[in-house]
C-alpha cells in the first residue's frame, strides 16, 4: 500500500481548515470581509497587467509612475523657489511639458 503524497495546495487547504476549526481565522480584523485590492490592479489595462506584476516584483515602477514621481519632487523644488526668478519661470515650463507627455502617456495606454 503506497501513501499519497500531498501537495503544496493540500497543505495550504489543511492549513487553513485547521486554523478555521480552532477559531484563528476569526480573530483577523477582515474576517468576513472582502479583500482590500487598492494596489491598482483591476484599474490596468489587462494586456499590460503582467509587465507591470512583473516590474513591480522586480523593484521597478512603470514609466508613467516614475515620471509621475518626477513631477512631484518639481513641484516640491518649485515651491522652495522665489515665484519671481528665472530657474522658477524654466522649472515651470519643465513642469507643463513633463505634465502634458504623462498625460499623453495615460491616454495611449487607455486607448
Amino acid at each position: 500500500m503506497s501513501k499519497k503524497l500531498k501537495t503544496f495546495d493540500d497543505e495550504i487547504a489543511a492549513y487553513i481548515r485547521s486554523n478555521e476549526q480552532n477559531g484563528e481565522l476569526r480573530q483577523a480584523p477582515s474576517w468576513g470581509k472582502p479583500l482590500a485590492n487598492d494596489d491598482g490592479f483591476d484599474a490596468t489595462p489587462e494586456d499590460l497587467r503582467m509587465g507591470y506584476k512583473m516590474l513591480k516584483s522586480a523593484g521597478y515602477v512603470p514609466p508613467e509612475v516614475e515620471m509621475m514621481n518626477r513631477l512631484s519632487a518639481m513641484r516640491v523644488q518649485l515651491s522652495i523657489l522665489n515665484p519671481c526668478c528665472s530657474e522658477a519661470e524654466e522649472l515651470r515650463q519643465e513642469i507643463r511639458d513633463l505634465q502634458l507627455k504623462v498625460t499623453l502617456q495615460l491616454e495611449s495606454l487607455r486607448a
